[in-house]
Protein backbone atom coordinates (compact mmCIF):
# COMPACT_ATOMS: atom_id res chain seq x y z
CA UNK A 1 0.00 0.00 0.00
CA UNK A 2 1.32 3.46 -0.92
CA UNK A 3 2.27 5.79 1.90
CA UNK A 4 -0.02 8.82 2.05
CA UNK A 5 1.55 12.15 3.01
CA UNK A 6 -1.10 14.08 4.96
CA UNK A 7 -1.62 17.77 4.26
CA UNK A 8 -1.23 18.61 7.95
CA UNK A 9 0.74 15.83 9.72
CA UNK A 10 0.17 17.36 13.15
CA UNK A 11 -3.59 17.13 12.66
CA UNK A 12 -3.85 13.52 11.52
CA UNK A 13 -5.04 10.76 13.86
CA UNK A 14 -3.68 7.21 13.68
CA UNK A 15 -6.87 5.98 11.98
CA UNK A 16 -6.52 8.49 9.13
CA UNK A 17 -8.99 11.02 10.52
CA UNK A 18 -8.28 14.75 10.16
CA UNK A 19 -8.39 16.48 13.57
CA UNK A 20 -8.30 20.26 13.26
CA UNK A 21 -6.04 22.16 15.65
CA UNK A 22 -7.55 24.50 18.24
CA UNK A 23 -7.39 28.26 17.83
CA UNK A 24 -4.37 29.67 19.63
CA UNK A 25 -5.41 33.27 20.39
CA UNK A 26 -8.85 34.00 21.82
CA UNK A 27 -8.81 37.43 23.42
CA UNK A 28 -11.88 39.62 23.03
CA UNK A 29 -12.61 43.14 21.91
CA UNK A 30 -15.28 44.54 24.24
CA UNK A 31 -17.67 47.39 23.52
CA UNK A 32 -17.72 48.42 27.19
CA UNK A 33 -13.92 48.56 27.47
CA UNK A 34 -13.85 45.77 30.05
CA UNK A 35 -11.04 43.92 28.26
CA UNK A 36 -7.59 45.06 27.20
CA UNK A 37 -9.06 45.56 23.73
CA UNK A 38 -11.81 48.23 23.66
CA UNK A 39 -13.88 48.61 20.50
CA UNK A 40 -12.30 51.65 18.85
CA UNK A 41 -12.60 52.63 15.20
CA UNK A 42 -9.36 52.21 13.27
CA UNK A 43 -7.54 50.23 15.94
CA UNK A 44 -8.07 46.71 14.55
CA UNK A 45 -7.22 45.09 11.23
CA UNK A 46 -8.36 41.84 9.66
CA UNK A 47 -5.94 39.60 7.80
CA UNK A 48 -7.99 37.25 5.62
CA UNK A 49 -8.09 35.06 2.55
CA UNK A 50 -10.97 35.01 0.07
CA UNK A 51 -10.13 31.34 -0.45
CA UNK A 52 -10.66 30.24 3.16
CA UNK A 53 -14.24 29.59 4.33
CA UNK A 54 -13.39 30.43 7.94
CA UNK A 55 -12.02 33.83 6.92
CA UNK A 56 -14.91 34.31 4.50
CA UNK A 57 -17.35 34.27 7.42
CA UNK A 58 -15.66 37.31 8.96
CA UNK A 59 -15.51 39.12 5.61
CA UNK A 60 -19.27 38.61 5.26
CA UNK A 61 -20.08 39.94 8.75
CA UNK A 62 -17.84 42.97 8.21
CA UNK A 63 -19.71 43.61 4.93
CA UNK A 64 -23.21 43.11 6.35
CA UNK A 65 -22.55 45.30 9.39
CA UNK A 66 -20.87 47.93 7.17
CA UNK A 67 -17.78 48.02 9.36
CA UNK A 68 -15.33 48.73 6.54
CA UNK A 69 -14.49 52.19 7.89
CA UNK A 70 -13.99 50.92 11.44
CA UNK A 71 -12.01 47.72 10.80
CA UNK A 72 -9.43 47.55 8.00
CA UNK A 73 -8.75 44.41 5.98
CA UNK A 74 -5.89 42.94 3.98
CA UNK A 75 -6.19 39.86 1.77
CA UNK A 76 -3.31 37.37 1.47
CA UNK A 77 -2.15 35.54 -1.66
CA UNK A 78 -4.51 32.57 -2.19
CA UNK A 79 -1.61 30.27 -3.06
CA UNK A 80 -0.04 29.08 0.19
CA UNK A 81 3.36 27.38 -0.01
CA UNK A 82 5.61 25.77 2.61
CA UNK A 83 6.19 29.22 4.13
CA UNK A 84 2.48 29.71 4.68
CA UNK A 85 0.11 32.55 3.83
CA UNK A 86 1.99 35.40 2.13
CA UNK A 87 1.42 39.09 1.48
CA UNK A 88 2.05 39.84 -2.19
CA UNK A 89 0.60 42.22 -4.76
CA UNK A 90 -1.86 40.56 -7.12
CA UNK A 91 -5.42 40.47 -8.36
CA UNK A 92 -7.55 40.76 -5.22
CA UNK A 93 -4.67 40.52 -2.73
CA UNK A 94 -1.88 42.80 -1.61
CA UNK A 95 1.19 43.47 0.47
CA UNK A 96 0.67 44.28 4.15
CA UNK A 97 0.05 48.04 4.69
CA UNK A 98 0.00 47.78 8.48
CA UNK A 99 3.19 45.99 9.53
CA UNK A 100 4.93 45.33 6.24
CA UNK A 101 4.87 41.62 7.06
CA UNK A 102 5.85 39.33 4.20
CA UNK A 103 4.18 36.27 5.74
CA UNK A 104 1.29 35.94 8.15
CA UNK A 105 3.52 33.77 10.34
CA UNK A 106 5.29 37.00 11.34
CA UNK A 107 2.09 38.16 13.05
CA UNK A 108 1.94 34.90 15.00
CA UNK A 109 5.58 35.11 16.07
CA UNK A 110 5.21 38.78 17.01
CA UNK A 111 2.41 37.70 19.35
CA UNK A 112 4.08 34.53 20.64
CA UNK A 113 7.74 33.93 19.69
CA UNK A 114 7.32 30.27 20.71
CA UNK A 115 4.31 29.60 18.47
CA UNK A 116 4.75 26.34 16.55
CA UNK A 117 1.24 25.56 15.33
CA UNK A 118 -0.21 25.96 11.86
CA UNK A 119 -0.71 29.58 10.79
CA UNK A 120 -4.35 30.22 9.86
CA UNK A 121 -6.69 32.95 8.71
CA UNK A 122 -8.58 34.96 9.78
CA UNK A 123 -6.52 37.05 12.17
CA UNK A 124 -7.79 40.10 14.05
CA UNK A 125 -4.75 42.29 14.68
CA UNK A 126 -4.48 45.11 17.24
CA UNK A 127 -2.43 47.96 15.80
CA UNK A 128 -1.91 49.56 19.22
CA UNK A 129 -0.42 46.60 21.13
CA UNK A 130 0.95 45.08 17.91
CA UNK A 131 -0.35 41.59 18.54
CA UNK A 132 -3.07 39.17 17.48
CA UNK A 133 -6.31 39.58 19.40
CA UNK A 134 -7.89 36.44 17.94
CA UNK A 135 -7.44 33.84 15.22
CA UNK A 136 -10.83 32.26 15.97
CA UNK A 137 -13.34 32.91 13.20
CA UNK A 138 -16.19 32.10 15.62
CA UNK A 139 -15.05 34.75 18.09
CA UNK A 140 -14.22 37.35 15.42
CA UNK A 141 -17.68 36.94 13.89
CA UNK A 142 -19.32 37.54 17.26
CA UNK A 143 -17.10 40.53 18.02
CA UNK A 144 -17.97 42.13 14.68
CA UNK A 145 -21.65 41.28 15.20
CA UNK A 146 -21.97 42.56 18.75
CA UNK A 147 -18.98 44.38 20.24
CA UNK A 148 -18.54 46.77 17.29
CA UNK A 149 -22.26 47.60 17.15
CA UNK A 150 -21.76 51.31 17.98
CA UNK A 151 -19.38 51.61 15.01
CA UNK A 152 -21.52 49.65 12.55
CA UNK A 153 -23.14 51.31 9.56
CA UNK A 154 -25.92 48.72 9.64
CA UNK A 155 -27.53 47.48 12.86
CA UNK A 156 -28.64 44.17 11.30
CA UNK A 157 -28.98 41.58 14.09
CA UNK A 158 -27.37 38.29 13.06
CA UNK A 159 -27.58 36.76 16.56
CA UNK A 160 -31.01 37.74 17.93
CA UNK A 161 -31.66 36.92 21.54
CA UNK A 162 -34.79 34.89 20.79
CA UNK A 163 -32.87 32.44 18.61
CA UNK A 164 -29.48 32.21 20.36
CA UNK A 165 -29.88 28.73 21.82
CA UNK A 166 -31.09 27.38 18.47
CA UNK A 167 -28.34 29.21 16.59
CA UNK A 168 -25.64 27.81 18.86
CA UNK A 169 -26.98 24.26 18.53
CA UNK A 170 -27.32 24.37 14.74
CA UNK A 171 -23.93 26.09 14.39
CA UNK A 172 -22.33 23.14 16.16
CA UNK A 173 -24.11 20.55 14.02
CA UNK A 174 -23.30 22.33 10.76
CA UNK A 175 -19.68 22.85 11.76
CA UNK A 176 -19.09 19.23 12.74
CA UNK A 177 -20.99 17.61 9.88
CA UNK A 178 -20.61 20.05 6.97
CA UNK A 179 -18.14 22.93 7.46
CA UNK A 180 -15.43 20.72 8.93
CA UNK A 181 -17.02 17.55 7.56
CA UNK A 182 -15.85 18.26 4.01
CA UNK A 183 -12.31 18.69 5.33
CA UNK A 184 -12.52 15.45 7.28
CA UNK A 185 -13.48 13.75 4.02
CA UNK A 186 -10.91 15.57 1.90
CA UNK A 187 -7.95 15.19 4.28
CA UNK A 188 -8.74 11.63 5.37
CA UNK A 189 -5.89 9.18 4.80
CA UNK A 190 -7.94 6.00 5.17
CA UNK A 191 -11.00 4.74 3.30
CA UNK A 192 -13.03 4.31 6.47
CA UNK A 193 -12.30 7.82 7.74
CA UNK A 194 -13.20 9.28 4.35
CA UNK A 195 -16.47 7.37 3.96
CA UNK A 196 -17.61 8.12 7.51
CA UNK A 197 -17.10 11.86 7.00
CA UNK A 198 -18.46 11.99 3.44
CA UNK A 199 -21.68 10.11 4.20
CA UNK A 200 -22.28 12.34 7.21
CA UNK A 201 -21.95 15.43 4.99
CA UNK A 202 -24.73 14.23 2.71
CA UNK A 203 -26.97 13.00 5.50
CA UNK A 204 -26.89 16.51 6.92
CA UNK A 205 -27.34 18.24 3.55
CA UNK A 206 -30.42 16.05 2.96
CA UNK A 207 -31.91 17.16 6.28
CA UNK A 208 -31.20 20.82 5.59
CA UNK A 209 -32.71 20.56 2.12
CA UNK A 210 -35.93 19.27 3.68
CA UNK A 211 -35.87 22.01 6.34
CA UNK A 212 -35.48 24.71 3.70
CA UNK A 213 -38.57 23.51 1.84
CA UNK A 214 -40.57 25.00 4.72
CA UNK A 215 -38.81 28.32 5.26
CA UNK A 216 -36.72 30.72 3.21
CA UNK A 217 -33.75 30.73 5.60
CA UNK A 218 -32.77 28.44 8.45
CA UNK A 219 -34.67 30.41 11.10
CA UNK A 220 -37.36 32.08 9.04
CA UNK A 221 -37.64 35.11 6.79
CA UNK A 222 -34.23 36.68 7.54
CA UNK A 223 -30.73 35.16 7.16
CA UNK A 224 -28.95 34.93 10.51
CA UNK A 225 -25.42 33.99 11.56
CA UNK A 226 -25.96 30.26 10.90
CA UNK A 227 -27.05 30.88 7.32
CA UNK A 228 -23.76 32.60 6.56
CA UNK A 229 -21.74 29.91 8.32
CA UNK A 230 -23.41 27.37 6.03
CA UNK A 231 -23.15 29.56 2.94
CA UNK A 232 -19.34 29.62 2.90
CA UNK A 233 -19.28 25.84 2.52
CA UNK A 234 -22.15 25.64 0.04
CA UNK A 235 -20.60 28.21 -2.28
CA UNK A 236 -17.35 26.19 -2.41
CA UNK A 237 -19.02 22.81 -2.69
CA UNK A 238 -19.50 22.29 -6.42
CA UNK A 239 -16.26 24.05 -7.51
CA UNK A 240 -14.03 22.36 -4.91
CA UNK A 241 -15.43 19.93 -2.37
CA UNK A 242 -17.37 17.80 -4.88
CA UNK A 243 -14.26 16.83 -6.85
CA UNK A 244 -11.20 17.84 -4.86
CA UNK A 245 -12.46 16.52 -1.51
CA UNK A 246 -14.39 13.60 -3.09
CA UNK A 247 -17.73 14.71 -1.61
CA UNK A 248 -19.36 13.54 -4.81
CA UNK A 249 -22.65 11.80 -4.06
CA UNK A 250 -24.48 14.93 -5.18
CA UNK A 251 -23.74 18.52 -6.14
CA UNK A 252 -25.48 21.40 -4.40
CA UNK A 253 -26.95 22.10 -7.85
CA UNK A 254 -28.73 18.74 -7.57
CA UNK A 255 -30.68 19.80 -4.45
CA UNK A 256 -34.05 21.41 -5.12
CA UNK A 257 -34.00 23.67 -2.04
CA UNK A 258 -30.32 24.09 -1.16
CA UNK A 259 -29.43 25.29 -4.64
CA UNK A 260 -32.08 28.01 -4.60
CA UNK A 261 -31.06 28.90 -1.04
CA UNK A 262 -27.42 29.21 -2.14
CA UNK A 263 -28.40 31.54 -5.00
CA UNK A 264 -30.62 33.56 -2.64
CA UNK A 265 -27.75 34.15 -0.20
CA UNK A 266 -25.26 34.84 -3.00
CA UNK A 267 -27.56 37.57 -4.32
CA UNK A 268 -28.10 39.12 -0.87
CA UNK A 269 -26.83 42.71 -0.71
CA UNK A 270 -23.08 42.85 -1.30
CA UNK A 271 -22.40 39.17 -0.67
CA UNK A 272 -21.36 38.28 -4.23
CA UNK A 273 -18.52 40.81 -3.81
CA UNK A 274 -17.08 38.65 -1.01
CA UNK A 275 -16.89 35.52 -3.24
CA UNK A 276 -13.77 35.10 -5.36
CA UNK A 277 -13.86 31.81 -7.25
CA UNK A 278 -10.43 32.36 -8.76
CA UNK A 279 -8.88 32.60 -5.28
CA UNK A 280 -10.94 29.65 -4.03
CA UNK A 281 -10.05 27.28 -6.84
CA UNK A 282 -6.38 28.22 -7.10
CA UNK A 283 -5.92 27.86 -3.36
CA UNK A 284 -7.40 24.40 -3.02
CA UNK A 285 -6.22 22.81 -6.25
CA UNK A 286 -2.73 24.32 -6.19
CA UNK A 287 -1.95 24.35 -2.47
CA UNK A 288 -3.15 20.85 -1.60
CA UNK A 289 -0.52 19.05 -3.66
CA UNK A 290 -0.92 15.83 -1.69
CA UNK A 291 -4.49 15.59 -3.00
CA UNK A 292 -3.80 17.17 -6.41
CA UNK A 293 -0.10 16.59 -7.19
CA UNK A 294 -0.34 17.99 -10.74
CA UNK A 295 -1.63 21.31 -9.36
CA UNK A 296 -3.91 21.60 -12.38
CA UNK A 297 -6.82 23.94 -11.63
CA UNK A 298 -10.06 22.82 -13.33
CA UNK A 299 -11.87 25.19 -15.68
CA UNK A 300 -15.34 24.39 -14.33
CA UNK A 301 -17.96 24.03 -13.23
CA UNK A 302 -20.19 26.56 -14.94
CA UNK A 303 -22.39 28.13 -12.30
CA UNK A 304 -25.46 30.33 -12.48
CA UNK A 305 -25.61 31.83 -9.01
CA UNK A 306 -27.11 35.07 -10.30
CA UNK A 307 -30.10 33.21 -11.79
CA UNK A 308 -33.55 33.74 -10.19
CA UNK A 309 -33.95 31.63 -7.05
CA UNK A 310 -37.70 31.83 -6.40
CA UNK A 311 -37.23 31.63 -2.63
CA UNK A 312 -39.38 34.71 -1.91
CA UNK A 313 -42.49 32.54 -1.88
CA UNK A 314 -41.20 30.09 0.76
CA UNK A 315 -42.06 30.36 4.43
CA UNK A 316 -43.92 33.65 4.17
CA UNK A 317 -45.04 34.51 7.68
CA UNK A 318 -42.44 32.30 9.42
Amino acid sequence: MATVKPQFPGEQAADGTFVRQEDAFRHWVRADGSSAFPAVAGRYHLYVSYACPWAHRTIIVRKLKRLEAAVGMTVVDPVRDERGWAFRDGDGYSTDPINDFHYLSEAYLATDPNYRGRVTVPVLWDKETKRIVSNSDDDIMRMLEMEFEALAGDRIDLYPLAHRAEIDALNTEIYERINNGVYRAGFATSQRAYETAAYRVFETLDLLDAKLAMRRYLFGATPLETDWRLFVTLVRFDPVYFGHFKCNLRRIADYSELYGYLRDLYQYGGISETVNFDHIKRHYYYTHDDINPTRIVPIGPLQYLAAPHGRERIGVGN
